[in-house]
């Protein structure tokens, strides 16, 4: 099985269609899209749920089943993608084996509309993970990045990650843990014997990949400009 990532759109539709079209080369079954999807704000005329509508009708025209959470910018669209039954916002989902489970957010210090604590993303993690927990592979998702890896580290040279992010890999081990968010911290990174991923802006033309074969898992990120 191989696994598209995408994230942190950030309202950018126009390079949508044109970046479709070249990842649809690419052989895959699964796209997961780990939050952002909009922005702090909206383009003239458009609510957060126009916005990732169009962006949602350009990954269902690939034909791939879509798992989601939404980012610290996109409070206002957990009700669209659970009626849509895309979430993986304390919600898990199994496909041949493979448990996919997760929570959205991010904390920041902007105030931005979803900054859970660390005690929800504790439980919302939980949630998810106790209905995947038997699964042979387990991925997770989230938004925010695991505290103090490669994948929390901002210009600065500080580490601005989700302590309880980590602590839920290192007690559970899942194969791979993808996140996102910060956007200078794209790569690849390994917790114990889990992979972390964070596939870089996709409007920038990054995207990451999972691929399962038996027992071999691999992770990397391409960028398709």
């Amino acid at each position: 099985m191989n696994i598209l990532i995408i994230a942190d759109i950030h309202n950018d539709i126009e390079n949508i269609p044109i970046l479709i079209d070249k990842i649809s080369l690419f052989n895959f079954d699964i796209i997961i899209a780990n939050g952002d999807f909009t922005d702090i704000t909206l383009p003239k005329g458009f609510s957060r749920i126009d916005i990732t509508e169009l962006i949602l009708e350009e990954l269902k025209s690939l034909k791939k089943q879509i798992f989601v959470v939404p980012g610290n910018q996109d409070k206002e669209l957990i009700n669209f993608f659970e009626k849509e039954d895309i979430s993986l916002h304390g919600i898990g989902k199994v496909i041949e084996n493979i448990g996919f489970y997760g929570f959205g957010g991010a904390q920041t210090p902007f105030n931005t509309p979803l900054e859970p604590s660390e005690n929800e993303i504790e439980k919302g993690l939980n949630e998810s993970y106790k209905k995947i927990k038997n699964c042979k592979i387990k991925i997770q998702v989230t938004h925010m990045p695991p505290a103090r890896t490669k994948l929390d580290l901002i210009a600065s040279g500080a580490h601005v990650g989700s302590e309880t992010i980590r602590k839920f890999i290192e007690k559970n081990q899942p194969d791979v843990a993808i996140s996102a968010h910060i956007h200078e911290a794209k790569g690849l990174d390994e917790l114990e014997k889990t992979k972390l991923i964070n596939p870089g802006r996709f409007p920038e033309g990054y995207c990451g990949f999972i691929t399962i074969e038996k027992e071999k898992i691999s992770t990397k990120i391409i960028n398709l400009i």
